[in-house]
């Protein structure tokens, strides 16, 4: 008996012991006036790709699908009206009524229009209904601008048009009434204000009167876009980009600049100029996975290459074009072209330089000029090929390097480091980027959170010699890669968050990072998990788009030391942390990320400065588990909440909450 009360006392005495020192914190010593390592202003960013809709039924605001007629079936999009049928054999329409017809040479850009032809048609009898992009999106008392271009031999056919719900019920209309006549085409515009809120409204046009029209263009935008721009972007969506306060917008991507082959390649000169002359294309990402087909999936470039540019102009932040150098996506055909055909190529990145940066007096910086922005864009920046790998790609961007340098010396190149980030081919490149030395090396990681966590060292011991690093695409996978059943819940973002403290540490070396993919349409995605996520009236950011912001908007001037037990904390104890500071606001920045499911408690040693202020200001990101994410049902259940909490002397207690990234602010005195 008196045995087991000696057991029991002993097991006391450990728990009490365990407990006594669970409680006692982590001392953290941080020296807050001794810099490290500069931040770059470009440190955090965004990485743009039309992918998941995320240009054509998304940031760009056109409403109308397949507004030109190009898609592979001329009228995808689009319903020849009275549609009903009182037999499957016959015919939807009278014979020539509706009719595409296809230019070809006479308009490479836009070969094809539709022709109506009328006889005495009125309301109801002869229309054309567009669906938008699932639907369209329209707000109550807003006003939309419809236009089309028209020719016609003689007047007779007026348009009524008309927005309609997903019962019929008419909610806007106005009549277009074309007149002017000939063979030259004409561009009718015409306004008026929605009468209800509606998600899934579609376009009705109705013929009335009798004659022959030619139609092309059609096309409906709302006012309300991005700095009311006539046909600009969707107003909401950008403003959580600018919200980021990005250091810089990678664009147009991503696999769509290769192209599943060459001629399905990103090709930038042909998304600049007039509308209606830019050649569409299927995007690369119609038909690449099985379980996501998306066959109504094309650029029409409304989205091109100087909206990319004027877009990072609005947002404050650096353009980074990346282009193709000659080779398609080695995931598909991974077709190159030859050695001695690359000139063209090489051209493309060479003008790319001269529309950002000439002035009016050369060929492109004229082009720019004339398309309304006489400055310069200021482009310091470009990257050469997406996630290409082998001796192919090191001698192709060999050949950009010398003709980039030769003419543009102060340009930076960023060279791709291949679709991994370990492995043979990743080996191979790294060691022939120390021979060839381009400004950047792009690294890609999309892995579980567990990768995440477990490599927030990974640049701790890189060689400093060699080329900055760009983290161009950074993803926690939930379940694994190409999962439909990725998502974007906590556990990812604070994985996340703990990898980035790890790119903070090392800002000498790492210049820039940003998570991809950005966006995804809820009923047009084909990749998961996305930083922002809509629909088409909501949007909302993810649990990880709330880690880069509090990473972006915290960014700081430079990096100090935070030290526990003589050593970066990069899980120990499942935390991690990365304090930086900021010579504008002359304020000491805090980032700690606590990946247990238990609260810890940590104390802040503050060397290097005479004074703190008396309070500080804490965000914490967390929720109630890991698995919790946001929706457009509740776009706010995951996302940061401030407080101040007392500080005295040069110590700072917290209490770090399970699955959580908390940033203290300190004002130094």
């Amino acid at each position: 008996m008196r045995f087991n009360h000696l057991i029991a006392a002993c097991l006391i005495s450990i728990v009490l012991s365990i407990s006594v020192n669970a409680q006692q914190p982590c001392t953290i010593k941080i020296n807050a006036g001794k810099s490290i390592a500069k931040i770059q202003p470009t440190m955090w960013g965004i990485f743009f790709e039309d992918i998941n809709m995320g240009a054509d039924g998304g940031i760009y605001a056109e409403l109308v699908m397949n507004r030109s007629f190009e898609f592979s079936n001329p009228l995808t999009g689009w319903t020849v009206q009275p549609k009903e049928r009182t037999s499957p054999f016959q015919k939807q329409f009278a014979e020539g009524t509706v009719r595409v017809l296809n230019r070809q040479e006479a308009n490479k850009a836009n070969p094809r229009f539709v022709r109506i032809t009328a006889d005495h048609a009125t309301k109801g009898s002869l229309g054309l209904t567009n669906e938008g992009f699932h639907g369209m999106g329209i707000k109550k008392d807003l006003q939309y601008n419809f236009s089309l271009l028209y020719r016609q031999a003689a007047p007779g056919i007026k348009m009524y048009v008309e927005l309609v719900d997903s019962t019929g019920k008419s909610i806007g209309n106005t009549l277009a009434t074309p007149a002017e006549t000939g063979t030259v085409w004409h561009k009718q515009s015409v306004n008026f204000i929605a009468s209800a809120t509606e998600s899934k409204a579609k376009l009705n046009i109705w013929f009335e009167g009798s004659g022959t029209i030619d139609l092309d263009f059609i096309s409906l935008f709302p006012a309300d876009t991005w700095k009311t721009r006539p046909g600009g972007m969707r107003s909401d969506l950008v403003q959580l980009l600018a919200d980021l306060k990005p250091g810089f917008i990678r664009f147009p991507g991503g696999c769509i600049v290769e192209g599943r082959d060459l001629s399905n390649r990103y090709q930038w000169k042909n998304t600049i100029g007039p509308l209606d002359q830019r050649q569409l294309i299927i995007n690369r990402w119609n038909t690449e996975f099985a379980h996501r087909p998306a066959p109504d999936y094309f650029q029409t470039f409304g989205l091109g290459f100087y909206e990319y540019f004027q877009l990072a102009e609005d947002i404050g932040a650096e353009p980074l074009p990346i282009l193709n150098c000659g080779m398609a996506c080695q995931f598909n055909t991974s077709e190159m072209v030859p050695m001695e055909q690359l000139d063209p190529y090489v051209q493309d990145a060479l003008d790319l330089v001269e529309f950002a940066n000439g002035d009016a007096n050369t060929k492109w910086g004229a082009v720019r000029t004339k398309l309304g922005h006489p400055a310069s864009f200021h482009l310091k920046m470009i990257g050469v090929g997406n996630e290409n790998w082998g001796p192919q790609y090191v001698e192709r961007l060999k050949i950009f390097q010398q003709a980039l340098k030769a003419k543009y010396p102060d340009i930076k190149i960023i060279a791709s480091n291949g679709a991994e980030f370990e492995g043979e081919r990743f080996a191979y490149l790294h060691d022939e980027f120390k021979k060839t030395k381009p400004d950047f090396v792009d690294e890609h990681y999309y892995n579980t959170p567990e990768w995440f966590l477990n490599n927030a060292s990974r640049y701790d011991s890189y060689d400093r010699n060699g080329s900055k690093i760009f983290a161009g695409e950074y993803a926690a996978q939930s379940d694994r890669v190409v999962s439909v059943k990725n998502k974007n819940n906590l556990r990812t973002a604070i994985s996340e968050a703990a990898f980035l403290t790890g790119l903070e540490r090392n800002a000498d070396l790492v210049h820039m990072a940003s998570y991809a993919p950005l966006f995804a349409r809820v009923d047009g995605w084909q990749w998961t998990p996305d930083l922002i996520w809509f629909d088409n009236l909501h949007s909302y950011g993810t649990p990880n788009y709330y880690v880069q912001k509090l990473f972006s908007t915290n960014r700081g001037t430079n990096v100090v030391t935070a030290l526990s037990n003589g050593k970066p904390l990069a899980g120990q104890d499942s935390l991690y942390i990365s304090a930086v500071t900021d010579s504008n606001t002359h304020e000491l920045i805090v980032k700690m990320v606590n990946s247990s499911f238990q609260q810890k408690q940590i104390c802040f040693d503050i060397e290097g400065v005479k004074k703190l202020s008396n309070s500080a200001s804490v965000t914490v990101l967390t929720g109630q588990s890991p698995e919790e994410e946001n929706s457009i049902n509740s776009p706010l259940s995951v996302m940061p909440v401030t407080e101040s909490i007392a500080v005295k002397g040069k110590k700072v207690n917290l209490t770090l909450k399970a699955n959580s990234l908390t940033v203290v602010h300190l004002l130094l005195k």
